[in-house]
């Protein structure tokens, strides 16, 4: 509404030239009447003048009424009571409610007074001046109350669900439920229990509030009253932003910083950001809805405008942050940021879209939808790093032992954390591969043909039903629809094993070369089985593949090792014409065994399979190949030599000492000698 007594003569050097006789005939009157007369009186003698007088007529200086010019006055003599009780004090109002209630209602009949009689001159001068200093007094007055709440803490009540919109409206905040929800929300620190809150507001400071704010509207200082809440509103946003320790970061520091200072600065943002959306924005609507009861457009508007300004600031940081360069290691930390603007922000967009605001909806959903693209496009490029760190690995030194590759590791590790982000990260490959994702920008959150109702639905819940659904199916084979993501994490894998094959040929010990890959194969398969989301991903069939992989390096270790050993056991070729068995030739088949199986043991001592069932299994074929042959053919041609001398040079070895033996194989112990039992 515009200042309807703007028109006067304020600042001009215009007098009335009876005027001031006037008014000291009038305010001699007002002496005498002001003890005689209640101001209650006055003012239903003044609602009797504006009843009975028609809204065209002209009111000439001799026509005001007594009780019109009583009003003044004692409107008058109010606000010198109030300025003198501000004296030390933060606000004029509370201090005496019937006094409240009787100085704003002497300003609502001036302001009838005002509005709907066509006054003199030097009476609607004298109407408008007193209105304007009535403004002054009621703006500081705001301001006092708006810098020093009495109520100083607030614990906010977070969303019962992650997602949830923002419940019915109150004028009373439950300070003792929001404090527990608080301590549960776990954003503050138990230490600082007052330092991190929003400042709120008694049930008194809001009636006055509304009180102050319905008389200001209503006198035409909708602007001033609107700007002075929300400039000390942001005020207090900005405090609780910096006291949980996020602070508006420039562009060009976020492109200098350090990765470890900047991982630590976006866990900062997304527990404000989330802090915000879920329980500043709900308190920050409430406040507005209860000094605003009967103007929903004014709260709904100034609400859109201090989310619109908090979400901006928070996008913008996020913004800076995708422009970095990408590389595997931001992964979580982008795919966080992603979870928080899908999960936290979308339903106070939507939300602002139902309280009539479509242009703000639209405008924060297309920032907020052109940052989600720019983190899906890093996302996405950080799975491309990780290609290319696999494919450029180069190392020529194979790794000692024949123990898990670290790329190896790294990358299983990786992947199996990445899976914790498994439906988020569907998403974020289903929106990249489709066709017309960036059609859908500035378009999937306000739906015009829902009667503005302010239902809508995000492209990210759709494709979430359609991943399910393809998560769900299966072919007859076992093996899943193959998604986006699982596309990537498959074309990953053969890279893996690409990389496995060729640093297994590093080593020039065909059998190392056998653990090696069996090592890496075995560790890769108890990864995926160990990750519920990664094993549906890669299937069954694929696992059943990697284990038929894994036995047969099994077996081309056992021929690699055992073959020439197993051949000094062979009882061909031991025996001279007339089947007599050539000593000679006994005593040099245990003594090439014992050397041969020797050499193994200090050798494959110092080898490492750290899976224990691998190693068991080793351990367990070994002893099942080698003791049964060893036993038979000692069993068999022992007696030819026990007749001659130094026996034990020959047969060194019982053969519970060689599955003793066999049980220092791949423990990485590169000093295990050989032992036999006494």
């Amino acid at each position: 509404m515009d200042k309807l007594w703007s028109f006067s003569s304020r600042s001009g050097d215009i007098v009335d030239i009876g005027s001031q006789q006037w008014e000291e005939e009038k305010d001699n009157l007002h002496k005498q009447l002001d003890d005689l007369i209640p101001l209650p009186h006055v003012l239903e003698d003044v609602d009797c003048f504006l009843n009975n007088t028609k809204t065209t007529n002209s009111i000439s200086r001799e026509e005001i009424p007594n009780c019109v010019v009583v009003l003044h006055k004692s409107l008058e003599s109010m606000m010198d009571k109030y300025n003198r009780g501000r004296r030390g004090r933060r606000s004029r109002f509370g201090q005496d409610l019937n006094d409240d209630n009787l100085f704003l209602d002497a300003v609502d009949r001036i302001l009838k007074l005002s509005t709907t009689m066509s006054l003199s001159g030097f009476f609607l001068d004298k109407t408008s001046s007193v209105l304007e200093k009535v403004m002054i007094i009621l703006e500081n007055d705001l301001c006092a109350i708006l810098h020093h709440p009495k109520s100083k803490t607030f614990r906010p009540t977070p969303p019962p669900v992650k997602s949830s919109s923002f419940g019915s409206l109150q004028l009373q905040f439950d300070l003792q439920d929001e404090r527990e929800s608080l301590r549960s929300n776990n954003l503050v620190d138990e230490d600082d229990k007052d330092g991190n809150l929003l400042p709120t507001f008694s049930t008194e400071e809001i009636f006055v509030m509304n009180k102050i704010a319905t008389v200001m509207i209503n006198a035409g200082y909708h602007t001033e009253c609107c700007m002075t809440i929300t400039n000390f509103r942001r005020n207090a946003f900005k405090n609780v932003m910096q006291k949980l320790g996020y602070t508006c970061v420039r562009m060009g520091d976020v492109y200098k910083m350090q990765w470890e200072s900047l991982e630590g600065e976006i866990l900062t943002w997304n527990k404000a950001f989330r802090h915000c959306t879920t329980v500043l924005f709900n308190i920050e609507r409430k406040l507005y809805n209860s000094i605003f009861p009967n103007q929903p457009s004014i709260s709904h508007g100034m609400f859109g405008d201090l989310a619109r300004a908090v979400i901006i600031n928070f996008l913008n940081f996020a913004q800076a942050v995708v422009l970095t360069k990408p590389s595997s290691e931001k992964l979580f930390k982008f795919l966080d940021m992603y979870e928080t603007l899908r999960d936290d922000v979308e339903p106070v967009i939507t939300l602002i879209n139902g309280d009539g605001l479509e242009q703000c909806a639209k405008d924060l959903a297309y920032e907020m939808t052109m940052t989600k693209h720019g983190i899906i496009k890093a996302v996405v490029s950080m799975f491309y790093d990780l290609e290319n760190s696999i494919k450029g690995d180069n190392e020529r030194i194979p790794v000692p032992y024949g123990a898990v590759h670290p790329l190896t590791r790294y990358v299983m590790n990786y992947l199996k954390y990445a899976c914790e982000y498994k439906v988020t990260l569907e998403q974020v490959f289903y929106q990249y591969c489709s066709d017309d994702y960036l059609a859908t920008i500035g378009h999937h959150y306000v739906d015009d043909s829902n009667n503005n109702k302010g239902t809508s639905t995000s492209t990210a819940d759709i494709q979430n039903e359609e991943n399910n659904d393809k998560t769900r199916d299966q072919n007859l084979d076992g093996e899943p629809n193959k998604s986006p993501f699982v596309v990537q994490l498959m074309t990953i894998m053969d890279l893996l094993d690409e990389n496995t094959e060729r640093k297994s040929k590093l080593y020039r010990d065909m059998a190392l070369r056998c653990v090696f890959l069996m090592n890496n194969g075995r560790y890769i398969v108890q990864k995926i089985k160990g990750c519920v989301d990664l094993h549906e991903s890669m299937g069954d069939n694929w696992c059943r593949r990697r284990q038929t992989s894994l036995k047969f390096h099994h077996k081309s270790y056992q021929r690699e090792t055992w073959t020439k050993v197993l051949q000094c056991l062979n009882p061909d070729g031991l025996h001279q014409q007339g089947n007599k068995v050539s000593k000679q030739v006994l005593r040099e088949r245990f003594k090439c065994f014992n050397s041969m199986f020797e050499d193994i043991h200090k050798t494959q001592s110092s080898w490492m399979v750290s899976d224990e069932q691998l190693q068991s299994e080793l351990r367990v074929s070994i002893s099942a190949l080698v003791i049964p042959a060893y036993r038979s053919f000692m069993g068999r041609f022992k007696h030819h030599l026990e007749t001659g001398r130094h026996i034990d040079k020959y047969i060194k070895y019982h053969p519970d000492d060689i599955e003793t033996l066999i049980d220092d194989f791949f423990v990485g112990n590169v000093t295990s000698m050989p032992r036999r039992r006494t």
